[in-house]
């Protein structure tokens, strides 16, 4: 207790350390009168704590090797989120941090993905997908991905990042496509009689602004990002699932096969690949018969193979990383981390240039996604 008494000469310190107590009755008779300024002074802790091993089944305490499930939840954007109750987590930033705690704990032997997201912006997801590439390259223990009730987009790109790939039954799952949200206001802006008067240097430099129309050869710039992006997608995919992948046999040809070795190869003589690659989603039954996952199941299931990869026992030790001000009290807790949205785009969707559009790995069916995004 810290106080600063100001009479009328100089101020009195007084200084207690250690505990104060006082036993049995205490009683003051008349008045007391205190004359001058009494300031307390207090610290204000910053409750970003770093991030700490939360044990979750005390009864596997002894083991010496434990398993780390990192939740990645929501959308998957590269910046803070703000709203009622959120913890104001940027998701690239604390899956970073994460990734780098267990890359320095050498007591945890394999990872297990819990994955609730419907996917979120192209950089964002890549970056993920980099830093899980990186701790595997460097301490070279197993990933086991678990998609819990949504695994799409940006959220499946990076599942297919681990070794197995595990889903619910009722999971939602795919999202293999790439969308930017762009909307034309100008009618809107002119109703209001405001008029767009840009100053600018370079014609394209305002490309997929709302206040103008988009011309058709901007429309063509924007869509071959987005086809370059998705082409990324679907490579990502069709080498990590490789040959589990369901394929469809190419046609067969009863001609003449003579010169067959000398033809070129044309795209009918490939295979091609089952899994339709144009954003729609599966049901994780749907998507285990397709390839795109490994399992059906539930994240026990997951904790199992992680286990039995990492060479471990049935009933491993688990661990969530948290921090202080962040409840976990089993592997099903998620951190509060949920943006401000709204049903209705209050901000007029890309006028605020702190929110740019950008390119999403998102299946995208609640308009709030949209607003959440700066979209």
């Amino acid at each position: 207790m810290l106080l600063w008494i100001g009479g009328c000469s100089h101020p009195v310190r007084a200084l207690v350390g250690g505990n104060m107590r006082i036993d049995g009755d205490m009683g003051v008779d008349g008045d007391i009168r205190m004359n001058g300024t009494m300031t307390t002074i207090s610290k204000t802790d910053n409750t970003a704590s770093p991030l700490r091993a939360v044990q979750l089944n005390p009864s596997s305490i002894s083991s010496s090797q434990r398993i780390a499930i990192v939740d990645v939840d929501g959308l998957l954007v590269d910046r803070n989120f703000s709203g009622f109750g959120s913890m104001g987590e940027n998701p690239v930033a604390l899956f970073r941090e994460k990734m780098s705690y267990i890359e320095a704990d050498p007591s945890i032997a394999a990872v297990v993905l819990r994955i609730n997201s419907p996917g979120g912006g192209v950089t964002a997801s890549d970056m993920l997908a980099h830093q899980l590439n990186q701790l595997r390259t460097r301490r070279g223990i197993p990933v086991v991905a678990c998609l819990m009730t949504t695994g799409t987009g940006g959220a499946y790109y990076l599942a297919t990042h681990s070794d197995l790939i595990v889903a619910h039954p009722t999971s939602v799952v795919g999202g293999i496509g790439v969308i930017l949200n762009n909307y034309n206001m100008e009618d809107t802006l002119g109703q209001f009689n405001i008029v767009s008067l840009p100053i600018k240097s370079g014609t394209k430099i305002d490309l997929g602004s709302p206040e103008r129309m988009m011309q058709r050869d901007e429309r063509d710039l924007l869509q071959s990002m987005a086809t370059e992006f998705h082409q990324r997608f679907i490579d990502q995919v069709q080498q990590s699932r490789g040959e589990k992948l369901t394929i469809v046999p190419p046609a067969s040809n009863d001609g003449d096969d003579s010169d067959e070795e000398n033809a070129p190869e044309d795209e009918s003589s490939k295979p091609a690949f089952a899994v339709p690659f144009d954003g729609r989603v599966f049901s994780g039954l749907k998507a285990k018969d397709m390839g795109l996952v490994d399992h059906t199941g539930y994240l026990d299931d997951a904790v199992r193979l992680a286990a039995n990869l990492a060479g471990m026992a049935d009933t491993p030790s688990l661990v969530l990383l948290r921090r202080d001000n962040d409840r976990a009290m089993s592997e099903f807790d998620v951190t509060p981390n949920t943006p401000m949205t709204s049903l209705l785009p209050i901000q007029i969707p890309g006028l605020d240039r702190s929110s740019m559009p950008t390119f999403l790995y998102l299946w995208q069916p609640d308009p709030s996604i949209v607003t959440a995004v700066g979209n």
